[in-house]
Order: structure tokens, then C-alpha cells, then sequence
């Protein structure tokens, strides 16, 4: 097994989990993070890039990033954004096209190439698209996004 598909079987294994209690975003993965109880879409990607042995560079914490303004700035520092994202790559959300980036998934695979895909987030859901709770597979559109294929990959 490829090296990347271990970042997406492991996300995968985790559909279905949900932060106990509901709405606390109290997670194994903020416990892990050493951050629990805070938005965590960020931590989850994190986490299973660690699981997978890509641990993720320091991007505002030891274990990889919670928030993803600082993320994108410190992809953008590195230039690892594309066009082409492969199945593991990182997927930046803007819902508003303000220009903030408000939640990160990962790039599972086009549906539609270059207009729909499908990804692998932690806490979304169908009612909150960046706070929602649980992990889930998701069918999203590619408008307002970033894709970003970080360099550990590659290795």
C-alpha cells in the first residue's frame, strides 16, 4: 500500500466518528492535538497526516495546525498550493469567497474532474458545514477552495 493511500485509509476508517458530548468539540483528536474543545477540522487533517507518518510541520503548534488562516499563510509561504490535487492533499473551504478560509478537508477524489470532489473532513456536517460535529465523506463543489499538496508527500 502506497504511502498515500495510508492518509486515505485511515481518514476513511474515522467517517462516522462524532465528538462526545455533541456541540462540545471534545475529541480523541484535540486530545491528541493537546487542544480539545475548539473547532477542529484542522487538528482532525493533522492528525491523520501523523497516523499516516506524514507528521505535518510545526504551523502554529508541535503537532501540525488548528486554525486555517495560519495554515494557508504557511502553505502559501511554501508555495505547495495546486491545481492538481491527488488524494491525501489538503482541500481549503472560503464559504463567503472573502477571502478567510473557514474549514479543511482532504482531497479524496474528483467527481466531476475540476468542478466536484469528494473529501474527507472532520466536523462538518450536512446542517454545519465547519463546525458540525463528525466526520464524514462530503461531495463538494470547487469553487472558493485551495488545494494544497504538502511537501511531505513526497518523500
Amino acid at each position: 500500500m502506497s504511502n498515500i493511500q495510508n492518509i486515505i485509509n485511515i481518514a476513511l476508517a474515522e467517517i462516522g466518528y462524532s465528538e462526545n458530548p455533541a456541540n462540545s468539540n471534545k475529541t480523541k483528536y484535540g486530545e491528541w492535538f493537546g487542544l480539545n474543545g475548539v473547532a477542529w477540522c484542522g487538528i482532525f487533517c493533522s492528525w491523520v497526516y501523523s497516523k499516516a507518518g506524514f507528521q505535518l510541520p510545526k504551523i502554529g503548534f508541535a503537532k501540525g495546525f488548528a486554525g486555517c488562516a495560519t495554515a494557508v499563510s504557511y502553505f502559501k509561504k511554501y508555495h505547495t498550493i495546486t491545481l492538481s490535487p491527488k488524494p491525501g492533499d489538503l482541500v481549503f473551504f472560503d464559504w463567503n469567497a472573502d477571502g478567510n478560509y473557514d474549514h479543511v478537508g482532504l482531497f479524496y477524489d474528483w467527481k466531476i474532474p475540476f468542478k466536484e470532489f469528494y473529501t474527507i473532513e472532520g466536523n462538518t456536517s450536512l446542517t454545519n458545514q465547519s463546525n458540525g460535529g463528525q466526520v464524514m465523506k462530503r461531495a463538494r463543489k470547487a469553487a472558493n477552495v485551495l488545494f494544497v499538496h504538502p511537501n511531505i508527500l513526497d518523500v
